[in-house]
């Protein structure tokens, strides 16, 4: 059973692993003038590894329950204190993880800095149409 948990502990590294490239990747598509074209993609490639990864943390939990240890993060660490390799594993999803909540704070912080620049440029826009709104459709001045 040991061996079935250490096999989904690798696995949740490796599919942190590909989360973090694509918000790597999505960190780049957010930098970029247009990134509508790659958004889409990468939203749909993020929404199916976190379906993975909650897929994955239910398995371990279920093993660790299976070894007698709580599920989460404190039963690993017990399980982890008597298992060199699967010490290593843990720590090193650990580190992924860490990396993964780093890229996607920034992003967020990168989305809302876009968000705020989008909605000052519409309130100029809207402004600026307003004041221009001296002429009707008709081509004639407003109010004459």
């Amino acid at each position: 059973m040991r061996d079935a948990l250490l096999a989904t502990v690798i696995d949740e590294h490796a599919t942190v692993e590909a989360f973090a490239s694509l918000l790597a990747y999505e960190e780049k598509a957010l930098a970029a003038v247009s990134p509508l074209e790659m958004l889409p993609a990468i939203i749909e490639k993020k929404n199916e590894l976190t379906g993975q990864l909650a897929s994955l943390e239910k398995a371990r939990d279920a093993q660790l329950r299976e070894l007698g240890f709580p599920p989460g993060w404190k039963g690993m660490e017990l399980a982890a204190a008597n298992d060199e390799r699967l010490a290593g594993h843990w720590k090193l999803l650990q580190a992924v993880v860490q990396r993964a909540r780093r890229a996607n704070t920034n992003n967020g912080l990168m989305i809302r800095v876009r968000m705020n620049y989008n909605q000052s440029a519409l309130a100029i826009l809207r402004g600026a149409a307003n004041k221009a709104s001296v002429y009707g459709p008709d081509g004639r001045m407003a109010g004459v």
